[in-house]
């Protein structure tokens, strides 16, 4: 299984907007962050907001932020619903057509297990998880200045 680079850039707009601890978060300051494509991120925060994961702020001084708290926002349903497709072989797409071994195939009920089982595991976390090592990433992220990062209660998270 190989996420593409939508669901990718997804999870990442989520954890540095779950990282953002004041105001709202612009396109420009998350590419520069993660040294990514504004054009990419533009797509990918217009359908985040569509989505209802972030809300954005129109105007000179707009940018975005969570709509739900990061504990709301669940993996599994961020990569259900930024994945394009979920098919892992041609014969899991009903379009494709009838396969010469499907009445006697057990790869596809395998790798349908296998899927499911990958699914169930990004169940069970949420972005709130993704952001515990909280300093250490706002600090990696030029979110939080070095310095005071190094000082606080969880400096070494």
């Amino acid at each position: 299984m190989r996420l593409t680079l939508y669901t990718d850039y997804s999870l990442r707009v989520l954890m540095y907007l779950g990282l953002k601890q004041e105001g709202l978060a612009t396109i420009n300051e998350i590419s520069e962050s993660y040294g990514i494509s504004r054009n990419h991120l533009m797509k990918i925060v217009h359908q985040l907001g569509l989505l209802g994961y972030i809300e954005t702020v129109r105007g000179k001084r707009g940018g975005m932020r969570l709509a739900r708290s990061p504990e709301a926002i669940n993996l599994g349903d961020v990569v259900r619903r930024t994945e394009e497709d979920m098919t892992l072989v041609q014969c899991f797409d009903p379009e494709v057509g009838h396969c010469r071994i499907e009445s006697v195939c057990i790869l596809r009920s395998v790798l349908g297990e296998a899927l499911g089982t990958f699914l169930a595991v990004l169940d069970r976390y949420t972005l709130a998880d993704l952001l515990t090592p909280r300093r250490r990433l706002a600090r990696l992220l030029d979110l939080e200045p070095a310095q005071a990062a190094a000082t606080g209660p969880d400096a070494r998270r």
